[in-house]
Protein backbone atom coordinates (compact mmCIF):
# COMPACT_ATOMS: atom_id res chain seq x y z
CA UNK A 1 0.00 0.00 0.00
CA UNK A 2 2.77 2.41 0.97
CA UNK A 3 4.12 3.38 -2.47
CA UNK A 4 6.60 5.54 -4.47
CA UNK A 5 4.08 8.76 -4.37
CA UNK A 6 3.66 8.42 -0.72
CA UNK A 7 7.43 7.75 0.31
CA UNK A 8 8.13 10.64 -1.65
CA UNK A 9 5.91 12.70 -0.21
CA UNK A 10 6.93 11.52 3.56
CA UNK A 11 10.80 11.95 2.73
CA UNK A 12 10.25 15.58 1.09
CA UNK A 13 8.69 16.23 5.01
CA UNK A 14 11.22 14.66 7.04
CA UNK A 15 14.42 15.84 4.59
CA UNK A 16 12.73 19.32 5.44
CA UNK A 17 12.41 18.38 9.24
CA UNK A 18 16.01 16.81 9.13
CA UNK A 19 17.20 20.42 8.33
CA UNK A 20 15.13 22.57 10.59
CA UNK A 21 15.99 20.03 13.82
CA UNK A 22 19.01 21.51 15.82
CA UNK A 23 20.19 17.72 16.59
CA UNK A 24 20.58 16.36 13.01
CA UNK A 25 21.00 12.49 13.22
CA UNK A 26 20.60 10.43 10.48
CA UNK A 27 20.31 7.26 11.75
CA UNK A 28 16.85 8.83 13.81
CA UNK A 29 15.56 10.63 10.75
CA UNK A 30 15.54 6.87 9.27
CA UNK A 31 13.83 5.66 11.72
CA UNK A 32 10.88 8.89 11.81
CA UNK A 33 10.58 8.18 8.56
CA UNK A 34 9.94 4.34 8.95
CA UNK A 35 7.84 5.12 11.41
CA UNK A 36 5.76 7.96 10.01
CA UNK A 37 5.19 5.38 7.09
CA UNK A 38 3.68 2.55 9.21
CA UNK A 39 1.51 5.14 10.47
CA UNK A 40 0.07 5.53 7.04
CA UNK A 41 -0.89 1.71 7.14
CA UNK A 42 -2.34 2.09 10.13
CA UNK A 43 -4.74 4.91 8.87
CA UNK A 44 -5.58 2.74 5.58
CA UNK A 45 -6.54 -0.55 8.52
CA UNK A 46 -8.37 2.26 10.84
CA UNK A 47 -10.09 3.50 8.12
CA UNK A 48 -11.29 0.15 7.05
CA UNK A 49 -12.69 -0.52 10.09
CA UNK A 50 -14.63 2.78 9.96
CA UNK A 51 -16.92 1.14 7.43
CA UNK A 52 -17.34 -1.88 9.78
CA UNK A 53 -17.88 0.61 12.80
CA UNK A 54 -20.70 2.45 10.95
CA UNK A 55 -22.24 -1.31 10.36
CA UNK A 56 -22.15 -2.37 13.91
CA UNK A 57 -23.79 1.21 14.64
CA UNK A 58 -26.85 0.73 11.52
CA UNK A 59 -27.23 -3.10 13.28
CA UNK A 60 -27.92 -1.38 16.62
CA UNK A 61 -29.87 1.14 15.29
CA UNK A 62 -32.16 -1.57 13.43
CA UNK A 63 -32.23 -3.56 16.56
CA UNK A 64 -33.83 -1.14 18.60
CA UNK A 65 -36.16 -0.64 15.82
CA UNK A 66 -37.24 -4.04 15.84
CA UNK A 67 -38.01 -4.20 18.94
CA UNK A 68 -39.77 -1.14 19.29
CA UNK A 69 -42.03 -2.66 16.29
CA UNK A 70 -42.96 -5.45 18.18
CA UNK A 71 -43.91 -3.71 20.65
CA UNK A 72 -45.75 -0.87 19.48
CA UNK A 73 -47.35 -3.32 16.45
CA UNK A 74 -45.70 -0.81 13.74
CA UNK A 75 -43.80 -1.61 10.54
CA UNK A 76 -39.96 -3.26 10.77
CA UNK A 77 -37.36 -1.49 9.99
CA UNK A 78 -35.77 -2.73 6.44
CA UNK A 79 -32.29 -4.84 7.39
CA UNK A 80 -31.03 -4.35 4.18
CA UNK A 81 -28.06 -1.82 4.94
CA UNK A 82 -27.01 -4.28 7.84
CA UNK A 83 -27.35 -7.29 5.93
CA UNK A 84 -24.80 -5.62 3.31
CA UNK A 85 -22.50 -8.56 2.04
CA UNK A 86 -19.43 -6.82 1.31
CA UNK A 87 -20.07 -4.88 5.41
CA UNK A 88 -19.97 -8.30 6.91
CA UNK A 89 -17.14 -10.05 4.51
CA UNK A 90 -14.94 -7.21 5.85
CA UNK A 91 -16.07 -7.16 9.43
CA UNK A 92 -14.43 -11.10 9.54
CA UNK A 93 -11.84 -10.27 7.33
CA UNK A 94 -9.40 -12.04 9.54
CA UNK A 95 -6.40 -9.20 8.28
CA UNK A 96 -8.43 -6.40 9.61
CA UNK A 97 -9.56 -8.42 12.97
CA UNK A 98 -5.74 -8.96 13.71
CA UNK A 99 -4.82 -5.43 13.24
CA UNK A 100 -7.47 -4.20 15.30
CA UNK A 101 -6.50 -6.90 18.17
CA UNK A 102 -2.82 -5.79 17.93
CA UNK A 103 -3.00 -2.22 17.86
CA UNK A 104 -5.80 -1.57 20.01
CA UNK A 105 -7.52 0.81 18.00
CA UNK A 106 -11.46 1.23 18.38
CA UNK A 107 -14.16 3.73 16.71
CA UNK A 108 -15.57 3.12 20.03
CA UNK A 109 -13.98 6.46 21.83
CA UNK A 110 -15.40 8.31 18.95
CA UNK A 111 -18.92 7.19 18.86
CA UNK A 112 -20.55 10.32 18.63
CA UNK A 113 -18.59 10.66 15.41
CA UNK A 114 -19.57 7.10 13.97
CA UNK A 115 -23.18 8.11 14.92
CA UNK A 116 -23.29 11.25 13.25
CA UNK A 117 -21.77 9.38 9.58
CA UNK A 118 -24.67 7.00 10.06
CA UNK A 119 -27.14 10.11 10.49
CA UNK A 120 -25.44 11.54 7.34
CA UNK A 121 -25.31 8.24 5.41
CA UNK A 122 -29.14 7.36 5.82
CA UNK A 123 -30.01 10.96 4.70
CA UNK A 124 -28.17 10.79 1.46
CA UNK A 125 -29.47 9.74 -1.68
CA UNK A 126 -27.07 7.22 -2.99
CA UNK A 127 -28.58 5.75 0.43
CA UNK A 128 -32.00 6.08 -0.29
CA UNK A 129 -31.43 4.57 -3.86
CA UNK A 130 -29.93 1.28 -2.69
CA UNK A 131 -32.48 1.00 0.25
CA UNK A 132 -35.56 1.02 -2.63
CA UNK A 133 -33.66 -1.16 -4.91
CA UNK A 134 -34.41 -4.39 -5.90
CA UNK A 135 -30.75 -4.95 -6.63
CA UNK A 136 -29.36 -7.58 -3.72
CA UNK A 137 -26.18 -8.21 -5.56
CA UNK A 138 -22.66 -8.23 -3.85
CA UNK A 139 -21.68 -5.90 -6.90
CA UNK A 140 -24.65 -3.95 -5.59
CA UNK A 141 -23.68 -4.17 -1.67
CA UNK A 142 -19.84 -3.51 -2.43
CA UNK A 143 -20.95 -0.19 -4.59
CA UNK A 144 -23.02 1.18 -2.31
CA UNK A 145 -19.88 1.64 0.22
CA UNK A 146 -17.71 2.60 -2.26
CA UNK A 147 -20.33 5.89 -2.74
CA UNK A 148 -20.43 6.14 0.39
CA UNK A 149 -16.49 6.89 0.94
CA UNK A 150 -16.17 8.73 -1.85
CA UNK A 151 -19.40 11.66 -0.75
CA UNK A 152 -18.98 11.02 2.64
CA UNK A 153 -16.38 9.62 4.33
CA UNK A 154 -13.33 11.21 1.61
CA UNK A 155 -13.79 14.98 2.45
CA UNK A 156 -15.15 14.92 6.08
CA UNK A 157 -13.87 17.69 8.22
CA UNK A 158 -15.07 16.26 11.25
CA UNK A 159 -13.23 13.13 10.48
CA UNK A 160 -10.16 15.28 9.90
CA UNK A 161 -10.76 16.44 13.47
CA UNK A 162 -10.68 12.95 14.93
CA UNK A 163 -7.78 11.93 12.87
CA UNK A 164 -5.44 14.69 13.90
CA UNK A 165 -6.48 13.49 17.57
CA UNK A 166 -5.04 10.24 17.01
CA UNK A 167 -1.94 10.88 15.33
CA UNK A 168 -0.56 13.97 14.25
CA UNK A 169 0.61 12.40 10.75
CA UNK A 170 -2.49 10.94 9.62
CA UNK A 171 -4.48 14.42 8.05
CA UNK A 172 -1.04 14.75 6.11
CA UNK A 173 -1.44 10.77 4.95
CA UNK A 174 -5.53 10.86 4.13
CA UNK A 175 -5.62 11.99 0.89
CA UNK A 176 -3.53 9.27 -0.34
CA UNK A 177 -4.41 6.64 1.88
CA UNK A 178 -8.28 7.14 0.38
CA UNK A 179 -7.28 6.31 -3.19
CA UNK A 180 -5.94 3.01 -1.04
CA UNK A 181 -8.95 2.34 0.88
CA UNK A 182 -11.12 2.45 -2.57
CA UNK A 183 -8.80 0.61 -4.52
CA UNK A 184 -9.45 -2.67 -1.71
CA UNK A 185 -13.30 -1.96 -1.99
CA UNK A 186 -13.26 -2.73 -5.23
CA UNK A 187 -11.14 -5.47 -4.94
CA UNK A 188 -12.80 -7.07 -2.38
CA UNK A 189 -13.95 -10.74 -4.24
CA UNK A 190 -17.14 -12.75 -2.29
CA UNK A 191 -15.12 -16.06 -2.89
CA UNK A 192 -12.60 -15.05 -0.80
CA UNK A 193 -14.77 -14.78 2.22
CA UNK A 194 -13.08 -13.72 5.39
CA UNK A 195 -9.60 -15.03 3.82
CA UNK A 196 -9.32 -11.43 1.35
CA UNK A 197 -6.28 -9.68 1.34
CA UNK A 198 -6.08 -6.05 2.40
CA UNK A 199 -2.99 -4.54 0.65
CA UNK A 200 0.15 -5.27 2.28
CA UNK A 201 1.98 -2.51 3.67
CA UNK A 202 4.66 -2.70 0.89
CA UNK A 203 4.58 -3.88 -2.21
CA UNK A 204 7.86 -5.56 -1.86
CA UNK A 205 11.04 -5.15 -0.11
CA UNK A 206 12.26 -3.22 -3.36
CA UNK A 207 9.91 0.21 -2.08
CA UNK A 208 10.96 -0.36 1.63
CA UNK A 209 14.33 -0.25 0.29
CA UNK A 210 13.93 2.47 -1.90
CA UNK A 211 12.64 4.88 1.12
CA UNK A 212 15.65 4.28 3.21
CA UNK A 213 18.11 4.81 -0.25
CA UNK A 214 16.61 7.79 -1.40
CA UNK A 215 16.45 9.19 2.08
CA UNK A 216 20.05 8.44 2.90
CA UNK A 217 21.51 9.42 0.01
CA UNK A 218 19.42 12.93 0.35
CA UNK A 219 21.86 13.86 3.42
CA UNK A 220 25.01 12.14 2.85
CA UNK A 221 25.27 13.66 -0.59
CA UNK A 222 24.26 17.06 0.46
CA UNK A 223 26.53 19.15 -0.32
CA UNK A 224 27.20 17.52 -3.90
CA UNK A 225 23.78 17.92 -4.91
CA UNK A 226 23.58 21.13 -4.54
CA UNK A 227 27.08 21.64 -6.29
CA UNK A 228 25.64 20.28 -8.90
CA UNK A 229 22.68 23.05 -8.49
CA UNK A 230 25.18 25.56 -8.90
CA UNK A 231 27.73 24.37 -11.93
CA UNK A 232 24.28 24.25 -13.72
CA UNK A 233 23.37 27.67 -12.71
CA UNK A 234 26.19 29.86 -12.02
CA UNK A 235 24.50 32.97 -10.92
CA UNK A 236 22.38 30.77 -8.34
CA UNK A 237 21.49 32.73 -4.93
CA UNK A 238 20.33 30.58 -2.62
CA UNK A 239 19.23 33.11 -0.04
CA UNK A 240 16.76 33.62 -2.55
CA UNK A 241 15.49 30.32 -3.00
CA UNK A 242 12.29 29.40 -0.94
CA UNK A 243 14.04 26.83 1.34
CA UNK A 244 11.71 23.95 0.31
CA UNK A 245 12.74 24.12 -3.76
CA UNK A 246 16.38 23.37 -2.57
CA UNK A 247 15.29 20.20 -0.38
CA UNK A 248 12.88 19.13 -3.34
CA UNK A 249 15.49 19.56 -6.12
CA UNK A 250 18.24 17.86 -3.72
CA UNK A 251 15.70 14.37 -3.36
CA UNK A 252 15.57 14.90 -6.98
CA UNK A 253 19.12 14.39 -8.09
CA UNK A 254 19.45 11.69 -5.27
CA UNK A 255 16.77 10.09 -7.33
CA UNK A 256 18.26 10.83 -10.53
CA UNK A 257 21.67 9.38 -9.50
CA UNK A 258 20.51 6.38 -7.03
CA UNK A 259 17.77 4.77 -9.37
CA UNK A 260 18.91 3.74 -12.33
CA UNK A 261 15.79 1.92 -13.52
CA UNK A 262 13.91 5.66 -12.74
CA UNK A 263 13.25 7.29 -15.85
CA UNK A 264 14.38 11.30 -15.65
CA UNK A 265 11.38 12.43 -16.92
CA UNK A 266 9.46 10.47 -14.02
CA UNK A 267 11.53 11.59 -11.32
CA UNK A 268 11.13 15.42 -12.98
CA UNK A 269 7.09 15.31 -12.92
CA UNK A 270 7.10 13.55 -9.32
CA UNK A 271 9.11 16.31 -7.80
CA UNK A 272 7.40 19.03 -9.79
CA UNK A 273 4.00 17.82 -8.54
CA UNK A 274 5.59 18.04 -4.98
CA UNK A 275 6.54 21.42 -5.29
CA UNK A 276 3.37 22.85 -6.25
CA UNK A 277 2.05 20.75 -3.15
CA UNK A 278 4.68 22.32 -0.88
CA UNK A 279 6.12 25.59 -1.93
CA UNK A 280 5.26 28.60 -3.72
CA UNK A 281 3.14 28.89 -6.50
CA UNK A 282 5.45 29.82 -8.67
CA UNK A 283 8.20 26.70 -8.01
CA UNK A 284 6.76 23.96 -10.17
CA UNK A 285 7.37 25.66 -12.94
CA UNK A 286 10.91 26.53 -11.92
CA UNK A 287 12.19 23.54 -9.99
CA UNK A 288 10.69 21.63 -13.63
CA UNK A 289 13.21 24.23 -15.72
CA UNK A 290 15.91 23.67 -13.24
CA UNK A 291 15.80 19.90 -13.19
CA UNK A 292 15.82 19.38 -16.83
CA UNK A 293 18.93 21.72 -16.89
CA UNK A 294 20.65 19.41 -13.98
CA UNK A 295 20.00 16.59 -15.76
CA UNK A 296 21.40 17.73 -18.46
CA UNK A 297 24.18 18.64 -17.06
CA UNK A 298 24.79 15.19 -15.05
CA UNK A 299 24.46 13.15 -18.42
CA UNK A 300 27.24 15.76 -20.33
CA UNK A 301 30.07 15.16 -17.79
CA UNK A 302 29.45 11.59 -17.63
CA UNK A 303 28.02 11.25 -13.98
CA UNK A 304 24.67 10.13 -15.07
CA UNK A 305 24.12 7.71 -17.48
CA UNK A 306 20.38 7.91 -18.22
CA UNK A 307 18.80 9.27 -21.34
CA UNK A 308 17.25 12.44 -21.41
CA UNK A 309 14.25 13.70 -23.45
CA UNK A 310 14.92 16.16 -26.21
CA UNK A 311 14.01 19.59 -25.98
Amino acid sequence: MINRELIRIKIVQLTYAYYQNGNRNIDTAEKELIFSLSKAYDLYLYLLQLIVAVAKEERHRVEIGLQRALREGTEKPSTKFVDNKFAIQLEDNKMLASFIESQKLSWDDNIEFVRKLCNQIEESLAYQEYMESDDDSYEADREIWRKIYKQLIQENEDLDAVLEEKSLYWNDDKEVVDTFVLKTIKRFDPKNSSRQELLPEYKDDEDKDFARKLFRATILNADTYQRYMSETSRNWDFSRLAYMDVVIMQIAIAEMLTFPNIPVSVTINEYVDLAKLYSTYKSGGYINGMLDAIARHLVHTGKMMKQVDPR
